[in-house]
């Protein structure tokens, strides 16, 4: 059977307009899908960043032992540059009659307007003995030949 030249154009013509609305349909999705990736991805460099904060300030009170380090340094406050848009808090507990002393490291940051945060819990032990900090400065002046 042989169609007529006239509905050839017509059958020509719904099939583009099918093909460029199945094609706006898969593009509109695709890009659905990378806004969501990209989303994901500076959520995960968020999560990390705030990881490796926590990570530091844990170190610090475990360099510096748990059982002082209130009274020392400060347990909140805003990040160093370059990370003042995060601001941490420590919690420390225990630590009576040589048990472990519970710490939790918590960060926060805003991110579009909502409030992020990330917290951690691990338990350190008390320092022992009397010295709670040695002296770290060296006992003769180093000099140096430029």
């Amino acid at each position: 059977m042989v169609i007529p030249t006239r509905s050839r154009h017509g059958v020509i013509l719904v099939d583009a307009v099918v093909g460029t609305v199945l094609l706006g349909a898969a593009l509109a999705v695709m890009l659905g899908i990378l806004a969501r990736s990209l989303s994901s991805q500076a959520r995960g460099e968020e999560l990390q960043t705030a990881a490796m904060l926590m990570d530091e300030q844990l170190n610090l009170v475990l360099a510096r032992g748990p059982d002082s380090y209130g009274k020392q340094f400060p347990l909140e406050g805003q990040c160093d540059a370059p990370f003042t848009m995060y601001r941490y808090k420590l919690t420390i507990d225990g630590g009576q009659g040589g048990e472990p002393y519970r710490v939790v490291a918590a960060v926060t940051w805003s991110n579009g307007g909502r409030e992020r945060s990330a917290s951690c819990e691990t338990l350190i032990a008390p320092r022992l003995g009397e010295d709670p900090d040695p002296p770290r400065r060296p006992e003769e002046v180093v000099t140096r030949l430029q």
